[in-house]
């Protein structure tokens, strides 16, 4: 039953997207779980033992998660279909890396205004290279923490485990950073994040791999990941690496200093241009749709 209320909901959000004219009038529910994360940091994070109270931080915000989902899951599956497409992004993710490409066609300071969009690094000075980069950088990333992983975690625990993976994510974009302010407060959630996207972060590669033929270079696919900075980002970058032939990750900017992180794949091309973002957008595609007919699979098996 799980299998086919996510394969519907995977259709609808493909479908549907994100209905802006619903956002306008209530709060998405991601902006709910930053607000609760927002809640705990300034009410939590001073004073002495700030580690123990972000893990009591997190650990109050799960168990919300898993009751809120345990009531919602209660009302039907039409409910529960409506909820999951809501925290799915595959639609507005491909929007979002599209717009990217579009205004690298139109104009590099286009294409610097739309990866600004979707990117925390200086982007003022990129080149159209670094553009493409970047955008293909945060669709691999996004398409396991904004699609695969929401989608595995809800087959394994329902609307609770959706939910629950949803408000850790949250929490470890906001809190979970090795900054004087978050290093102890944000470190219990960044913890839980990594081990939550251990298995999705694997299985995004292992799509993205699949479906570009790259799959006979998985153990490259494994020794760049393994160069990224993140324990589980490096998946699905190295995997969209190796599947469009370039290079990906590098030094980058962030508030003024350049941070020289190491390439993935570093013998890919490092010349990128709109036409690799396409590129990658139809891998987030393809690799949607190998997702969608493992879950029509489990539904065959459990029939």
């Amino acid at each position: 039953m799980t299998a086919v209320l996510l394969l519907l909901a995977m259709l609808l959000d493909a479908a549907l997207g994100e209905p802006e004219w619903l956002w306008r009038r209530v709060p998405h529910p991601a902006v709910l779980m930053g607000r609760a994360v927002a809640w705990c940091d300034n009410k939590l994070n001073m004073g002495q033992a700030r580690r123990a109270k972000g893990l009591a931080a997190i650990v109050g915000l799960v168990v919300a998660a898993a009751v809120t989902g345990q009531i919602l899951s209660l009302l039907g599956p039409v409910v529960e279909v409506l909820v999951v497409a809501i925290l799915l992004a595959q639609r507005s993710l491909v929007a979002h890396t599209n717009a990217v490409a579009d205004g690298l066609r139109l104009s590099l300071p286009a294409g610097r205004r739309a990866v600004a969009m979707i990117v925390s690094r200086d982007t003022a000075d990129m080149s159209p290279s670094a553009v493409a980069r970047s955008a293909i950088e945060s669709a691999s990333e996004n398409l396991s923490d904004g699609v695969i992983a929401p989608a595995f975690w809800f087959l394994i625990g329902g609307l609770p485990g959706i939910l629950i993976y949803k408000v850790v994510n949250t929490a470890d974009s906001m809190i979970g950073y090795r900054t004087p302010r978050h290093k102890d407060f944000g470190w219990a959630s960044a913890r839980l994040d990594d081990l939550l996207n251990l298995i999705p972060a694997r299985l995004t590669a292992l799509l993205i791999a699949l479906t570009s033929g790259v799959i006979n270079d998985w153990r490259a696919i494994a020794g760049d990941a393994r160069l990224h900075r993140s324990p589980n980002a490096g998946w699905p970058e190295a995997a969209m690496a190796r599947a469009l032939g370039v290079a990906l990750a590098g030094p980058r900017a962030y508030d003024g200093a350049m941070q020289n992180f190491a390439w993935v794949h570093p013998a890919g091309r490092r010349t990128l241009a709109a036409a690799d973002v396409d590129a990658a957008i139809r891998r987030l595609w393809q690799a949607w749709g190998v997702m969608l007919g493992l879950c029509a699979i489990l539904i065959l098996i459990s029939s």
